[in-house]
């Protein structure tokens, strides 16, 4: 017997009737094709017959699956059961039912309990088709004046986001609310209010890498995901980051201290160059008020400004150790980056503020980061 791969046995119902042609009978066909009974080829030929027979009838087969619902049917089915009780046009929509009104005029958007009685119409048959009894249309009815429930803790949630620039998401809201106000939900339920009410943190779409200029010097790793400090002015990382506004792009350079994760300095040019590098680290220097320790660290990625003559020269000159991180490998600096964060960054809306107004916006909101929620920038 020859071995045959699995086909269906659907499939090869035009051979098995070109075998039966040639006066083979049922037992044979199913030992040619592996069957160890002749039940399956007779069952098959059973149906086959009983095809053609509906087929000469003019019965049509029975479509598989669920049947589609066709909307224009559903119009006009609608419509016909609205013509039964005396034909209203009543529609129905997000906020609730709106009653014996053409486009535009003043009764649209009312309950009919809510119009005056001269423009009420019998609405019984009406509820029984919106509502299934009359019950649900008056419980309906009822809730309509009533506040949302989370309409609170919504309230809440808005008052938090304009004091923190928008930059919290629905974790940090969920740590903040426990904390402060001793509100405690699910963060998932904070999640969704936060959806429902459009107080999501706004993020920020990454920009594609560019070398800007060609490096000069390349420090070791001296960090080496470190990120933990012994006393303040050991460890310090700074990066630049962008903010589009009406006027420009407004550029933004910060030197953090890894001690208390603190900014301890910052610097905004309308420009990318060397200098806004270079005058973050002198006030950042000014600021401590003494020389730096000479066992001071300042970390950054590869940029060109931190690859060039003048950052090294500066850096010799305060006594600073220069420390890079490796090609490729944004975590190394991660916690000057983590600052950039969508969740962390100035709430400034893209295309919406002047330069003026952005610089005013980073001076409230590092100020904001460094003294008001220390607790978050932990995180």
């Amino acid at each position: 017997m020859e071995k045959r791969n699995y086909t269906h046995i659907q499939a090869l119902l035009p051979e098995i009737k070109a075998m039966l042609a040639e006066g083979k009978t049922q037992r044979e066909i199913a030992e040619h094709y592996g069957y160890r009974d002749k039940q399956v080829v007779k069952e098959l030929l059973k149906r086959e017959r009983r095809k053609e027979r509906k087929s000469e009838a003019g019965i049509l087969p029975r479509p598989k699956g669920r049947p589609r619902k066709d909307k224009l049917h559903q119009e006009r089915l609608w419509q016909s059961r609205l013509m039964r009780f005396g034909g209203c046009a009543w529609k129905i929509s997000c906020c609730g039912i709106f009653c014996n009104s053409q486009e535009g005029s003043e009764s649209k958007g009312k309950v009919c309990g809510d119009l005056p009685p001269q423009e009420r119409v019998p609405h019984t048959g009406y509820v029984q088709i919106l509502f299934g009894v009359q019950k649900g249309y008056y419980s309906f009815v009822k809730r309509m004046n009533q506040p949302e429930k989370d309409a609170a803790l919504a309230e809440t949630i808005r008052q938090q986001q304009g004091k923190c620039f928008h930059t919290y998401g629905y974790r940090r809201m969920w740590q903040w609310l426990k904390r402060n106000e001793g509100i405690y939900h699910n963060p998932k339920t904070i999640l969704r209010v936060m959806q429902k009410y459009g107080l999501l943190a706004e993020i920020r779409r990454r920009r594609k890498w560019q070398q800007i200029g060609q490096q000069v010097h390349k420090y070791e790793n001296l960090l080496n995901r470190d990120f933990h400090a012994e006393a303040p002015n050991s460890k310090w990382v700074t990066d630049i980051s962008y903010i589009k506004t009406k006027q420009g792009v407004l550029y933004l350079s910060v030197i953090r201290d890894l001690y208390d994760n603190s900014i301890v300095a910052y610097k905004t040019a309308t420009q990318q160059t060397v200098n806004l590098v270079l005058d973050t680290i002198r006030q950042a220097v000014r600021r401590e008020k003494k020389k730096v320790a000479a066992e001071l660290q300042l970390h950054s990625d590869q940029g060109a400004q931190y690859a060039s003559q003048a950052y090294f020269e500066l850096t010799q000159t305060y006594g600073i150790t220069p420390s890079m991180s490796r090609r490729g490998n944004p975590y190394d600096n991660a916690m000057a980056e983590n600052f950039f964060h969508p969740q962390n960054r100035m709430h400034l809306p893209s295309q919406t503020s002047y330069l003026l107004e952005a610089n005013e916006m980073i001076d409230r909101y590092i100020h904001f980061y460094n003294y008001t929620h220390p607790f978050f920038n932990s995180c």
